[in-house]
């Protein structure tokens, strides 16, 4: 049965992309949590054509993920149009354009928070991917910045040009590219943008608590929001909101649990990706889920000397119940 945009925006919770952070594993582990919708890491249109096997690995996922989308970045309508063919053997539920990244490396290509400096370009790469999806009944969201810089917010306009060239929703995170993810996102424009455009709109930055979530549904009335950095390192905060939607609690989580969560993120790891790589990736995540606790320092640089799991798992389980969090 196809997913249709209500089942992506009527009060959804979504995990953010994040490179590097939310690959096959980390997708599960927050879906399991519940995330009600995921999406992949950016996947380069370019690597599609030129490099099939090793980008669609970005793009794998398992069915109870679902509803899961893939994102895609690049700056060459004729590329898109190729590459948008091949994620479909795939089966995502929808296709999510990127045109928010602020990185030099995506940028530098013109794509990304890039393409808000061209927004013909950005509206023809969405018309060519929406007449490859219709037939498939696949919707298709794109995700953008407020602007470039300061100078140049555009993000009413831009919204205005996607939901014109075939966008189903759009995602704004409002801050410029000159930000960064620096400093903070002006909300206010997720309201102007709401209000300007017919399509369902998301909401995303600066989501780090449930009262967080609470106000920017509040003060901007977007269809749903979108959470990112504030997932990394505690992938159970959506475990949280949903208690709090089904009850208005604000449940509290246990050692025992989190310690379940995070024994459950390595299985995953290893299971994706074998033993020896899943160590070496989880490193990152183990900065996360111990950052702020008295003596993770010390913790993590015993952590990154390790190569077996049952060590590693331990020292965090001493670590979180010294911690008596």
């Amino acid at each position: 049965m196809s997913i249709t945009i209500k089942d992506l925006t009527e009060n959804k919770v979504w995990l953010a992309p994040l490179a590097g952070i939310t690959d096959n594993s980390f997708r599960s582990i927050c879906k399991e949590c519940g995330a009600d919708v995921v999406v992949s890491e950016m996947i380069s249109a370019d690597g599609l054509l030129h490099n099939r096997d090793r980008s669609l690995e970005y793009a794998r996922f398992d069915d109870e993920q679902r509803p899961y989308g893939i994102q895609l970045f690049g700056s060459d309508p004729e590329v898109f149009k190729n590459a948008v063919k091949i994620a479909l053997t795939k089966k995502p539920d929808f296709i999510d354009i990127n045109m928010g990244c602020p990185v030099k490396k995506v940028i530098k290509h013109s794509a990304g928070s890039a393409l808000m400096t061209e927004p013909d370009v950005a509206a023809e790469i969405v018309s060519v991917t929406k007449k490859i999806l219709i037939p498939h009944n696949i919707p298709l969201s794109v995700k953008f910045r407020s602007g470039w810089d300061m100078f140049s917010i555009n993000s009413l306009e831009f919204g205005r040009n996607m939901q014109n060239a075939g966008a189903d929703m759009i995602c704004l995170h409002p801050r410029t590219r000159g930000q960064m993810f620096s400093g903070k996102s002006n909300w206010d424009l997720i309201t102007e943008l709401k209000k300007e455009v017919s399509i369902p709109v998301i909401g995303n930055g600066d989501i780090i608590t449930i009262n967080d979530m609470i106000a920017m549904y509040e003060r901007t009335g977007c269809d749903s929001v979108m959470i990112g950095r504030g997932v990394i390192g505690k992938p159970w905060f959506f475990t949280q909101i949903q208690s709090y939607l089904s009850s208005g609690d604000i449940r509290q989580i246990t050692t025992e649990e989190k310690l379940k969560i995070i024994n459950r993120h390595m299985e995953l790891m290893i299971s994706n990706k074998g033993e020896r790589q899943a160590i070496f990736e989880m490193r990152t995540h183990f900065s996360h889920y111990t950052k702020g606790l008295r003596g993770s320092a010390h913790i993590r640089n015993r952590i990154n000397k390790l190569h077996e799991t049952d060590k590693i798992l331990l020292l965090v389980e001493e670590l979180f119940k010294a911690n008596k969090i």
